[in-house]
């Protein structure tokens, strides 16, 4: 199989968990505590890939510098984006409650929340596809931190969706469409950057860790949160353990 497809599968595979979630929300009536312990464990899994697997392969091939400038323009991009569209309705677009605003309520809330979601969903894919690049095959830590925390996010968002009156077609059509996107996002991340050197690609990387964990901290622990509360922490440190534990293995 070409690199470059198995880099797009990798990424449809991840961008699948988001998909798998909304079913479960929308089937299945899923208590809002679970889903926000998911998501903290989600977050934590998230975390420990982001240090471990994107951040250390960043300043090994690339150094400090490339890694730390990446790192804080990915973090700020990321910040903009997402306070434009929390403007349009999209802030609470990971909330399984009655949080997010219904079309009525707020009009253009729909789009805001799909590309809230698409941008979320972005960078993760983009790292799939350059572990490809820098060793030769998909990070399993890294894969699992994608697929860990895309379950309990489609979960809590179309579950957020389906109560705020949103129809199956637009709940299972943003997260088909994100889901393809995730691929393309994935196999383009392979495919624009394979003649790159290790500084670009570095980078690259860093720029996506940036924007993963400034969205770790904006929309995923706080909807972990409202549920968990003080638990958060301690399930949040699990899923950090177990990304770490992944690793090694």
């Amino acid at each position: 199989m070409p690199t470059w497809l198995e880099a797009g599968l990798w990424g449809l595979l991840g961008g699948g968990a988001l998909v798998i979630g909304a079913l479960i929300a929308w089937f299945v009536p899923v208590p809002p505590k679970v889903v926000a312990s998911v998501m903290a464990f989600g977050s934590g899994v998230l975390i420990s890939a982001v240090a471990f697997d994107l951040m250390e392969e960043a300043v090994t091939t690339g150094g400090l510098a490339a890694t730390a400038l990446g790192f804080l323009v990915g973090a700020v991009v990321y910040l903009a984006a997402n306070l434009a569209l929390a403007r349009r309705g999209a802030r609470h677009r990971k909330r399984s409650g009655d949080l997010q605003p219904s079309e009525q309520e707020k009009s253009g809330s729909g789009s805001a929340i799909a590309i809230g979601a698409l941008l979320d969903g972005i960078p993760e894919s983009v790292v799939l596809g350059l572990g490809l690049l820098t060793g030769g095959t998909v990070s399993l830590s890294m894969l699992a931190a994608v697929f860990i925390s895309n379950v309990p996010e489609g979960l809590s968002s179309a579950a957020g969706m389906k109560r705020s009156g949103r129809s199956a077609r637009y709940v299972f059509g943003v997260w088909g469409g994100i889901a393809l996107v995730s691929g393309l996002s994935s196999l383009l991340g392979y495919a624009a950057l394979g003649g790159a050197s290790p500084e670009v690609v570095a980078t690259i990387t860093a720029v996506a860790a940036g924007a993963i964990l400034t969205m770790i901290a904006d929309t995923m622990i706080p909807e972990a949160y409202a549920n968990t509360h003080d638990w958060t922490g301690l399930i949040t440190a699990m899923g950090f353990l177990t990304a770490f534990a992944i690793s090694f293995a």
